[in-house]
């Protein structure tokens, strides 16, 4: 078995974000790191809308990311921290819209390790040197500079390692130009190591460390050194410094310590400032519980600065610092706004704010001002004794705040993420659907959502109107060439033709010039300022003064076919001849004197565009009945010759000539396409050689079951093709490659571009007797969602055999459920307190719900309808149960009627895995499916992590304990057990009498159930341990599988050893059997292994593409899917298993990282070939393209068409 890993949505959770002028642009741009990905975003100034300028794949793991800038320049640069025991200088070159490695310094061994830095970044805020700093122990300083020629150098690293110490966080003092100072929290842990008491590791300090690096003696030293908070966990720049031509400070210099409950100002030599952290005003809030504060951002004014802090429940706080030159006077903080909890904050120049969730969409939102005005509560160090310091061991009396909505911010726009991707299914629900839906559960707490995801582009539709009758063509035309916008919309039908108006209303126009009592069969704005229409008995040429000039057809002829553009006109007659009309410089049509007979019907013809500054096009395409397709020359010299000729294998029912970009075949100018659509629904792209007029480099197609449509458009200023079929289809140019991809619309018989003053980017198309004027807002989406709001985590959910609902459960743990809330509520009243019911009233999908203890879960299974996007109904649970798996079984002692059972714990804690009770609950449906009327609750002794249906009755997978319940009158009965798991069981599945159980830490097992002896036994087992995360069957003997640490696994038993178990009725055979490795009898073979990047949560073996082979499509926690694809030849799989190898070569890691140990993180990579590292063959430069072309025996373009093909077929994206 081999495969090809190709990803199909990339990841979308955003781990870290840094803002600058990347482009060296004046507009400041996002980098986001997606974990194994980098991405660049522009927003834009005046929408407030973001858009993707460029995404890389890394083939590495960005641990970190920070921007700098060298003094007196006006570009940033990126610097990355990653896996690969490099740091790496990135620069974004805007020509070829791509990153390029400035710089890759090797200083230690490859992977996340605790003592190789990597994992924290910090600049100097001139640009002159950057700290890159372990988790433990080792800090390096590299001195930035520039040379003669301007550009940026690094230097040898300078060490500033301190022996067992563990470090929190680093951060880049501001001085000025005084040497650079970095700060770092730093615990040393040498005591603690050595004093078995425990004494030591509760007495030991955090401390607050400067090191200075002396740009003189070009060495590091340890400055100053002093405890602080033992709680303190993040440090935030403070701007300081003296302006140059000044004597005024910026800022007072030094850092923020952000601490549990505290925020302190600190430097050296100079007074602390500690001010709380307010916190919220809720009823039901734990006092106990700290808040600390998880991410923050600096921005500089002019003459002024201010910082935003996050809390841990998204609350943002400014502060400020009042200060004389380099003196603090005060430490201010007060509530800002309440904003979903963020990886990472960018505030722009702009007046914009970026939010990079940690789970979840990403936000930008708009400053409406700066909270100085309003009467929130604002906190002060001078309020405190000695500024807060007076004893810093003790906690200052709580500050509170209350939340409310959105005040000093408003959303500009929102990035969808799937992030994080709990569980998923694929399958075809959806009506007049012909390929599968995934459908995800998504997202945390009560921002969770339940998704649904459709291959194809968003169209938003702006017109809907109802016609007279059944047209079969539109089209829209200008009255003159400058004019902005169209003028007119006429539409053919079978006995005449409407022209409308494009005006503030749309209406209908009669003096027009164009003739309304026949059918049209093309529209076009010729030259200047005419417009010409041809239909079957002629073609009209309307002048600007409204006289027409008519041609018409000969005697017993008519017109089949034309096609036009600004300068050219050709018609098909019924007799299968060519006539060619050329517009002169005066403006008058004139035909070439000869007509060309073609010898078969003609069926469909096209002309490209007039590229610019010609007066003519060059070549005609010609489709005919006779199954073939003509390129005809309309050169002065050799005008209506047939140059070349291409045989299809049904008759085509259109042409269309488009010069597009497409940087996979031509990096600096458009590629000119034929593309050929034919009566059974194929669609094939050829290349034009515009020197020989030679068609190569043929791809096809299938685009639906009825004959294809083209049609030329414009989209976001570039041409674009739509493809009409039993589906629309759009191709396009999208960052310099050619996708194409469904509309998810309303199938549409014919289609035009339509430009008005309310859409300038608009289409206009036909479904049946509806005319619709839509957009396409997002053009490189792959997949669509459509999103239903969930009001906790989901855990798992399950798709009803029958009605096609979605069973899902779903859980938050340290979070009271709405029974215990309300009981404690009623306490708080009894016992005479105040309830503050207006907090009790805030939306916690945007506050989030209030914490409670450990222990403490809110859970409910929800039941959904996915074809109508609702929830249908929830059932809550109580007494402190979460549910933590569910199942269909049709018990066979009730006829096998379908129960759903729940297995849910009480009291249940996570670390370690404990609970008062574990419950089976039994569930019968009721009303079709949509009640559920709960039969019975049966007690475990553990937490029920799976349970399946087998055989008529439930299989259950109960802390370490395989066992198997028959259904009774009072609850369910154990029938069979089996104990010998090692840690827990997680998944199962089954085929036959074939149990396949995952263990939690202990990889696959092979277990069968044996019923002439009652048995449960393992059979088989993995050589090696894993942390199972996801699980399917492949075959009968072939299971592929996930751990926790982002691989996917394929294992596979022996077939001989398979049959053996089968053949064995009462299982004697295995009881009596010898284990191998303190296991089973006999150990599973691993066939394929791989790398993914990101810890997968579902595996499924579906079919993507109807018709087409079964693949195996994964979802990952951060918003990833992706698909295996098996190879069907050898022949296939050493064709890309040797440009993966050229490819490693060539197209070397973004963060250094190599390739082949990045997919063989944890287990060398096998029989896996990474399709992601293939397909960026297409970006590689024409020269590389064709060497590696050649030393695998084929061309630049058979190697694109294989790829293309590899994804097309299996997934159709």
């Amino acid at each position: 078995m081999h495969l090809y890993n190709l990803t199909l949505q990339p990841p979308t959770a955003a781990a870290q974000a840094i803002v600058g002028n990347f482009s060296g642009a004046r507009t400041q741009e996002i980098i986001i790191s997606h974990g194994t990905r980098l991405e660049l975003l522009r927003p834009d100034v005046q929408t407030g809308k973001l858009s993707t300028v460029i995404a890389s794949d890394v083939f590495g793991s960005i641990r970190s990311l920070a921007a700098f800038r060298l003094t007196g320049s006006t570009k940033d640069y990126a610097i990355v921290g990653s896996d690969s025991g490099r740091i790496i200088i990135l620069d974004y070159d805007p020509k070829s819209s791509s990153f390029v490695k400035l710089h890759q310094e090797t200083f230690g061994k490859s992977g996340a390790r605790r003592i190789v830095p990597g994992q924290y970044l910090a600049t100097d805020p001139k640009g002159r040197s950057v700290m890159i700093s372990a988790v433990e122990k080792a800090k390096l300083v590299y001195i930035l500079n520039r040379d003669a020629a301007a550009n940026l150098t690094i230097s040898s690293p300078l060490e500033a390692h301190k022996n067992n110490a563990i470090i929190h966080h680093i951060v880049g003092l501001d001085v000025g130009f005084e040497n650079p100072l970095f700060a770092a929290l730093e615990v040393d842990y040498s005591e603690s190591d050595q004093d078995p008491t425990g004494e030591a590791f509760n007495n030991a300090e955090k401390m607050l460390t400067y090191y200075e690096l002396d740009l003189g003696l070009n060495h590091v030293v340890r400055k100053w050194s002093e405890s602080t908070d033992p709680r303190a966990n993040l440090l935030v720049q403070v701007p300081g410094g003296q302006v140059a031509s000044t004597d005024r400070f910026d800022g007072p210099s030094g850092v923020l310590v952000c601490c549990e409950d505290h925020i302190i100002y600190r430097h050296m030599d100079r007074r602390q400032h500690r001010v709380p952290i307010p916190r919220r005003q809720h009823p039901l809030e734990d006092r106990q519980r700290g808040v600390i504060i998880v991410t923050a951002v600096m921005h500089k004014m002019k003459g002024a600065f201010f910082f935003l802090l996050q809390s841990e429940d998204g609350d943002l706080f400014k502060v400020t610092i009042d200060h004389e030159e380099d003196e603090v006077k005060a430490l201010k903080i007060k509530y800002f706004d309440t904003v979903p909890v963020a990886s990472s904050l960018c505030i722009l120049k702009s007046g914009f704010l970026f939010v990079a969730s940690e789970f979840g969409n990403h936000y930008l939102y708009q400053f409406q001002k700066l909270g100085d005005d309003d009467n929130e509560p604002e906190f002060s160090s001078t309020s405190y004794p000695g500024t807060g310091m007076a004893n810093p061991t003790l906690a200052l009396p709580h500050a509170h705040f209350r939340p409310r909505p959105l005040d000093n911010l408003a959303l500009a726009d929102e990035t969808e993420s799937l992030d994080p991707i709990i569980d998923s299914k694929v399958m075809n629900l959806l009506p007049n659907s012909d390929t599968p839906q995934i459908f995800t559960a998504c997202g945390r707490g009560a921002r969770s959502s339940f998704r649904t995801l459709r291959h194809g582009l968003d169209v938003e539709e702006s017109v809907s109107s109802e016609l007279p009758g059944i047209p079969n063509a539109v089209w829209t035309t200008k009255r003159r060439e400058d004019d902005e916008f169209d003028t007119y919309i006429i539409l053919s039908f079978v006995n005449g033709t409407l022209v409308l108006s494009i005006g503030e209303t749309i209406e209908e126009v009669q003096d027009t010039g164009i003739l309304s009592s026949a059918p049209t069969l093309a529209v076009q704005q010729i030259g200047a300022d005419a417009l010409l229409q041809v239909h079957p008995q002629g073609i009209r040429h309307i002048l600007a003064d409204h006289r027409v000039n008519q041609w018409s057809a000969p005697q017993g002829k008519t017109i089949v076919t034309a096609t036009t553009n600004k300068r050219q006109v050709v018609v098909a007659l019924s007799s299968a001849e060519l006539v060619y009309f050329e517009l002169d410089l005066d403006g008058q049509l004139n035909e070439y004197q000869d007509r060309k007979a073609m010898g078969s019907t003609i069926t469909a013809l096209s002309i490209a565009e007039v590229p610019e500054g010609r007066q003519r096009t060059p070549y005609l395409a010609v489709g005919c009945e006779d199954q073939t397709v003509r390129i005809v020359s309309l050169d002065p010299e050799s005008t209506l010759e047939t140059i070349s000729l291409q045989a299809l294998t049904a008759p085509p029912s259109t042409i269309c000539i488009a010069d597009m970009l497409d940087a996979s075949i031509n990096k600096t100018q458009p590629t000119m396409f034929v593309n050929i659509g034919l009566q059974n629904g194929v669609l094939l792209r050829t290349v034009l050689d515009p020197i020989n007029g030679q068609l190569t480099d043929t791809r096809t197609r299938f685009l639906g079951n009825r004959p294809v449509r083209l049609v030329r458009v414009q989209i976001q200023g570039n041409p674009a093709i739509l493809a009409l079929s039993s589906r629309s289809w759009l191709n396009y140019t999208h960052q310099n490659l050619m996708h194409f991809t469904p509309l998810i619309f309303d199938n549409l018989d014919y289609a035009w571009s339509f430009s008005a003053e309310l859409s300038p980017e608009g289409l206009i198309g036909i479904a049946g007797s509806v005319l619709r004027i839509f957009q396409i807002p997002k053009l490189g989406m792959k997949l669509k969602q459509d999103s239903i709001p969930l009001s906790l985590t989901p855990r798992r959910f399950i798709s009803h055999p029958k009605n096609r609902h979605f069973y899902l459960i779903e859980g938050d743990h340290r979070v009271l459920g709405d029974e215990a809330a309300n009981k404690r509520l009623q306490v708080m009243m009894q016992a005479g307190q105040h309830v503050d019911q207006e907090m009790l009233d805030l939306p916690p999908e945007i506050f989030g719900r209030p914490k409670a203890a450990a222990g403490n879960w809110a859970s409910a299974i929800r039941i959904i309808d996915p074809v109508e996007g609702r929830t249908v109904s929830t059932i809550t649970l109580d007494n402190n149960e979460a549910a933590f798996s569910l199942a269909f079984v049709p018990f066979a002692a009730r006829n096998n009627e379908l129960h759903l059972v729940v297995g849910t714990a009480q009291d249940t804690l996570l670390s370690p895995r404990s609970c008062t009770s574990g419950f089976l609950r039994t569930y019968r449906f009721t009303e079709d499916g949509v009640g559920l009327e709960l039969l019975h609750k049966t007690e475990t002794d553990d937490v029920p992590l799976a349970v399946l249906g087998f055989q008529g009755r439930l299989v259950a997978g109960v802390g370490k304990a395989l066992r198997i319940y028959e259904i009774g009158k009072k609850k369910l009965l154990r029938k069979a057990e089996n104990k010998t798991f090692s840690t827990a069981i997680v998944s199962l599945n089954t085929q036959g009498s074939r149990i396949i159980v995952g263990d939690m830490q202990e990889s696959i097992h092979f277990a069968v159930y044996k019923a002439p002896e009652n048995r449960l036994l393992i059979f088989a087992d993995d050589t090696q341990p894993r942390w199972i995360a996801a699980v399917t069957m492949v075959d009968y003997n072939t299971v592929a599988a996930s751990d926790r640490f982002g691989n996917i696994f394929v294992n596979r038993l022996d077939a001989k050893v398979s049959d053996q178990v089968d053949d064995d009725p009462t299982g004697a055979g295995i009881l009596h059997e010898k284990g191998i490795l303190m296991g089973a009898p006999h150990k599973t073979n691993m066939l394929c292994h791989f790398h993914v990047g990101d810890l997968v949560t579902s595996i499924h073996k579906v079919s993507l593409v109807a018709g087409g082979r079964e693949v195996l499509l994964y979802t990952g926690i951060h918003g990833t899917i992706g698909i295996l694809v098996p190879f069907v030849s050898k022949e296939d799989v050493d064709f890309i298993s040797t440009l993966e190898q050229h490819m490693r070569t060539e197209q070397g890691s973004l963060v250094g990282r190599d390739h082949l140990s990045w997919r063989g993180y944890y287990v060398p990579v096998k029989a896996v070939v990474d399709g992601d590292l293939c397909e960026t063959y297409a970006r590689l430069p024409g020269s590389k393209q064709s060497a590696i072309a050649g030393e695998l025996d084929r061309t630049v373009g058979e190697v694109l068409k294989k790829l293309e093909q590899l994804r097309v077929t299996a997934s159709g994206f």
